[in-house]
């Protein structure tokens, strides 16, 4: 398994070829998505990915969830090989386009597709990929946990954004529950300290990896 986060490879294992949300959907001179080009650029072809694990569908999260075909007149997913996980309530909510947060037109791909696996509020994937709903960066928003072989890697997205965040007391006011949001990473970070737990951190250019 490969697990990936914006097109870099963060932690290598033996099952799957992981994606961790999508980024914002840009795409370069050539028009080809940005994260495409992270993952050519790493050896790894798009087409191989085998999973896409969505915390939530904010823009900047899921803008390169799918790619919209001009000629065709409509939107494909981006990694069509991929099973797609998201919670179903967070679906629901996105697709009213009522916050500002969400681009429903980025996520229109993952309508009625049967790559797409929605989620309840708690569950294990495959065996081995645990994710909960934790309602605190967003309404909607969820973690995961990848075991194998005795290792867990740990992925907040924007419940646990960078490194810094995890040893400060910091309240944002952009989550939806601030408080709970820093009370969960100083129980995530403490246990991760006792379990070496690998953090994988999606808005930490400097340290987006850190294993304890």
């Amino acid at each position: 398994m490969i697990i990936i986060q914006l097109g870099i490879v963060s932690k290598r294992t033996k099952k799957d070829i992981i994606m961790l949300d999508c980024g914002l959907g840009f795409t370069n001179e050539n028009n080809v998505l940005q994260i495409h080009q992270n993952l050519i650029n790493n050896g790894i072809d798009p087409m191989d990915i085998t999973k896409v694990l969505l915390s939530h569908l904010h823009k900047d999260h899921s803008g390169g969830v799918g790619k919209f075909d001009e000629l065709l007149n409509r939107t494909f997913l981006s990694f069509p090989n991929a099973v797609y996980y998201i919670n179903k309530q967070e679906m629901m909510f996105a697709e009213t386009g009522n916050n500002p947060s969400y681009k429903p037109e980025k996520i229109m791909a993952l309508h009625n597709s049967d790559n797409v696996v929605l989620l309840d509020d708690k569950g294990i994937i495959d065996g081995y990929i645990s994710f909960e709903l934790t309602a605190a960066h967003s309404k909607f928003h969820q973690v995961f946990w990848i075991e194998q072989e005795g290792q867990k890697v740990f992925y907040g997205a924007d419940d646990a954004p960078q490194l810094q965040q995890m040893k400060s007391k910091f309240i944002a006011k952009y989550d939806f529950d601030g408080r709970k949001s820093m009370q969960l990473r100083t129980k995530w970070w403490e246990q991760g300290k006792q379990e070496h737990w690998t953090f994988l951190f999606y808005h930490d250019i400097k340290s987006p990896s850190v294993e304890l």
